[in-house]
This record gives C-alpha cells, sequence and structure tokens, in this order.
C-alpha cells in the first residue's frame, strides 16, 4: 500500500477555506465524511483536537499533519489541503501552516499508522515537491505529484 492509495481527489480540497486550525480539521474531516469514511465524525473531529493538545501537528516548512487513532475511524483515510494564505497551527517553526495532510485510522494498527504518519514526512521533506504542491490549482496535479514521489518509495505493509 501507498500512501496515495488512501488519498482521492475527491479528499484534496484547494483552496481550504479554513481560517483557524480547527477549521481546517473540519473542513478535512467532511471531506472523507462525505464519502463515508467515518463511522462519527464529530467523535474523530474530537479525538483530533485531543491529539492537538498533546503536541502540535505542525511539524515546520509549511506543514501541518493532524492525526488520530479511534474507532470512529474503522479504516485508514487521508484528506489533504492548501491553504495559500496559510493557517496558524502553533507549527513548532512558528510559521503558518499550507499544506494539511489529515490521517484518521484505527486504534487497532498503531503500526501501519506510525509508516503513513512517516510516508507523509517523508513526502514533505522534499522541498521542490512541497512547492510544486503549493502552486497546485487542481486535486489531479496534487495527487499527479504525489503519486510521481511516491512511486520512488517501497510499499507500506
Amino acid at each position: 500500500m501507498q500512501l496515495t492509495d488512501l488519498l482521492s481527489e475527491e479528499n484534496i480540497l484547494i483552496p481550504l477555506k479554513c481560517k483557524t486550525r480547527d477549521e481546517c480539521i473540519h473542513e478535512l474531516i467532511d471531506a472523507l465524511n462525505k464519502k463515508e469514511l467515518l463511522a462519527d465524525a464529530d467523535k474523530a473531529f474530537e479525538a483530533i483536537l485531543e491529539r492537538e493538545k498533546l503536541m502540535t501537528t505542525g511539524v515546520g516548512n509549511g506543514i501541518a499533519i493532524p492525526h488520530c487513532k479511534h474507532t470512529s475511524c474503522p479504516n485508514f483515510a487521508v484528506a489533504m489541503g492548501i491553504h495559500p494564505d496559510g493557517v496558524d497551527f502553533e507549527a513548532i517553526d512558528k510559521k503558518k501552516v499550507h499544506l494539511i495532510f489529515l490521517l484518521v485510522g484505527p486504534e487497532n494498527n498503531p503500526s501501519m499508522h506510525i509508516k503513513l504518519l512517516s510516508r507523509i514526512s517523508r513526502l514533505m521533506s522534499n522541498e521542490d515537491l512541497r512547492d510544486e504542491l503549493k502552486k497546485a490549482k487542481t486535486p489531479q496535479e496534487v495527487l499527479e505529484a504525489l503519486q510521481e514521489e511516491e512511486s520512488y518509495f517501497f510499499e507500506l505493509e
């Protein structure tokens, strides 16, 4: 499995319309919920906010990876959004976030959860890819760029 196997064009939002961290998370949760990927969108939203209380998921370089493991998430699902102006995620580098990957998954597979988080981090360590994604105009462009970069990586098992 690849990260891009979990990400569809319908779950890539350009541009995000939110103004705050919580609104961004909610907007991305709504995208997953419209595809019926969550058992309970409200509980998934609450679980992600609880995770944010532990430590910010604004990892620096304009990236945030809000995530949770919860019973409201029967399967792994990913949504991604691009915010042209940036949003304050209280990132570790104090900069606004432009690329937001939301990852949800079941509680019973922490290993895959960590592998998916790691894959997102590894992909986003590529500055050229980050720049390409920020300039993307369509979800198709985003997905193609991610698929091309991820083709160099091993399958997640």
